[in-house]
Order: C-alpha cells, then structure tokens, then sequence
C-alpha cells in the first residue's frame, strides 16, 4: 500500500501543478479560434434565405410533420404508421433547403470565371481593383449583382476595402467566393503589375474546375436517383398499404412499431451508402 502510495502522489501533485499553471496563464484573444456559424443557419444563408432565421425553418418542419401525421393517423389508425410519416414529412423542408443550396452554389461557381473576367478588364482599363469589383453590380453576371451592390455602397460609404470584403464573403457564404475574395484581398495588399494576369489565370483554373466537377456528377446522377427510388419505394407501398384497414391493423401493435423501425433503419442506411458512393467532396469554405 505504501508503495502504491509512493508511486501514485507525485503523479497527483505534477498533474495538479499543470493544471493551476494552465489556470494562472492568461489566454491571449489571438489564440482563442473563432466559433464557427452553426450549420443551418449558413445553409439558409447559401441558399439565399439570409432574412429567414433557423428557428422558422425547424418551426415549418414541425409543422409540416404534425400534418402529414394527422392525416395519415385518420387514415390507417396506426400511431406508428403516422409517426413515421410525420419524420419523412418533418424532413421535407430540410430537403427543398439542401436542393435550392445545392442549385445555388453550383450556380454561384459557375458565373464566377465570368466575373473575374470583367474584372482583369476592368483592372487593364485602369480601374482600381475596388472600382473595378463595384462594377460588377452593373455588367457583372446577376446572381452576384446584388451581393457586389451592396459591396460597393458598404465600400464608398466607409472607404474600407476590407470589412466591405468581409461582408461580401459572409453575404454569398461560397466556397469559390472565398477563394476568389482571399486572391483579391492579397492582390489589393501586395499590389504589382501582374494583377491583372493573376486573375486570368484565376478565372481558366475555376472554369476548368467548374467543367471536370459538372461532367463528373452527370456521369453519377444514375446513382443518386437509384437512391432515391430505392428510398421512397417501400414508404409508398407502407402508404398503399395504409389505407386498407385489414393491412394497417397488422402495424398498430408492438410488432408492427418493430417491423417499421427496422425497415426504416435498412432504407436510411442504403439511402446513405448509395449517396455516399456516388457524392462528389464538398468545397470546404477557407479562413472564415
């Protein structure tokens, strides 16, 4: 025991020492990383719902699964048979959220190249790179007219590139968008006459990635609408079944809960491996 004992208190005491010189060393504010946006919230705005709030959202899903659950309730009398349609309900407006987010930013990665283009014009015609980004807002593509309107008013009523740059990239909230702002702020900061070269080949490296990542999901789309029919196929025919009474009585007790959690298990994890197989690695957005 008393060796036990002789062993085990120097560790206590080193280990209690670390942590009150953990405690007593001040952490400078540089050093704390920033709180990432929460997920959802950066989701509604990617996918243009900036004035809509998370809250709303899972308020919709609620609601839109509480009805689906009343009226598939009244219609087989099976409680489990309702709850599990009012989840795949509940789900439905994080789907259309995803799909819209998903259009989005595939078109906000597709009208880029376009822009850095007028911007090397604009930077040859000898404009200033901030006057030449504001312009955009005239003949630059639409989807990034209004975004790079409200740049250009931040930036000449505050005459701060930066934080009109950061503004920028939270309102679009686009991977490529980060890229090509993060090449703008170091153009702007480094200065040179090769700005305008830069940016030419900024814009052939997006236009090629834009091309190779479209061919590449064409070729895969079998694949995720296999999911999904394989997904929806046994919830229609549970629906169908539903509205015979002499089938839906079979799933009002503990076994019928058991066979249709266990058929929901399988259908979701089939429907996640198959997208998983055939999804393309998501552009992480960079120093946010």
């Amino acid at each position: 025991m008393r060796e036990a004992l002789t062993l085990v208190l120097p560790g206590l005491l080193a280990a209690g020492l670390v942590l009150i010189l953990l405690g007593l060393t001040p952490r400078s504010a540089a050093a704390t990383p920033r709180r990432p946006p929460r997920r959802l919230a950066e989701w509604m705005v990617q996918a243009g719902l900036r004035d809509a709030s998370p809250a709303l959202l899972l308020a919709l899903c609620a609601g839109v699964g509480l009805v689906a659950g009343v009226a598939v309730l009244a219609v087989s009398a099976s409680p489990w048979i309702a709850g599990a349609f009012a989840l795949l309900a509940g789900w439905l407006p994080l789907l259309v959220l995803r799909s819209r987010r998903s259009r989005r930013l595939r078109e906000l990665q597709g009208v880029w190249p376009d822009a850095i283009d007028h911007l090397a014009s604009g930077v040859r015609a000898g404009l200033s790179l901030p006057e030449a980004l504001a312009a955009l807002a005239e003949r630059g593509p639409e989807p990034l007219r209004e975004p790079v309107a409200g740049f250009a008013g931040r930036y000449h009523a505050t005459g701060r590139f930066e934080a009109a740059l950061d503004q920028l990239k939270d309102e679009l909230a686009d991977p490529t968008a980060d890229r090509v702002i993060e090449c703008l702020r170091m153009a702007r900061e480094v200065g040179g006459t090769e700005l305008g070269r830069t940016l030419r080949t900024l814009s052939g490296f997006l236009r090629d990635e834009f091309r190779v990542r479209r061919e590449i999901e064409a070729r895969q789309t079998w694949v995720v609408v296999a999911a999904r029919l394989a997904f929806a196929t046994p919830w229609v025919v549970l629906l169908l079944l539903s509205m015979r009474q002499e089938a839906a009585a079979a799933y009002r007790g503990s076994g019928g809960a058991l066979v249709i959690a266990a058929g929901a298990a399988m259908a979701v994890a089939g429907y996640r491996l198959m997208l998983a197989v055939g999804r393309l690695p998501e552009q992480a957005r960079v120093l946010r």
